[in-house]
């Protein structure tokens, strides 16, 4: 069951960085052997490649997940905590000192 998994998971993993052009690549040698037909195999490239594209998005957004949740449990600063700290410093260096003036 685990290497059943495991080949799922490679799978998708290779089928999200899978180019078009190896995919053309993989069709015309079915094609070539007579497994494939020129019009399964355009079908064939098109659902692979559509799949593909499918399989790397997700990947990324996973990717994207984990990462931000990473960066949330070491409480690690994102690029929007540091914007809005330089937005907080800009707005109290306009403001007048106004302390000791009493």
């Amino acid at each position: 069951m685990i290497d059943l998994i495991k080949k799922t998971m490679y799978l998708g993993v290779g089928l999200a960085y899978m180019t078009k052009e190896k995919v053309e690549e993989i069709s015309q040698e079915l094609i070539k052997k007579g497994e494939l037909s020129a019009t399964d195999g355009k079908e064939f490239i098109d659902d692979l490649t559509k799949k593909s594209e499918e399989a790397r998005k997700a990947m990324e957004t996973r990717v994207d997940k984990i990462v931000k949740s990473s960066l949330a449990r070491m409480k690690i600063a994102t690029l929007d905590d540091l914007s809005a700290l330089e937005k907080r410093i800009a707005e109290l260096e306009e403001k007048p000192n106004t302390a000791g003036t009493e």
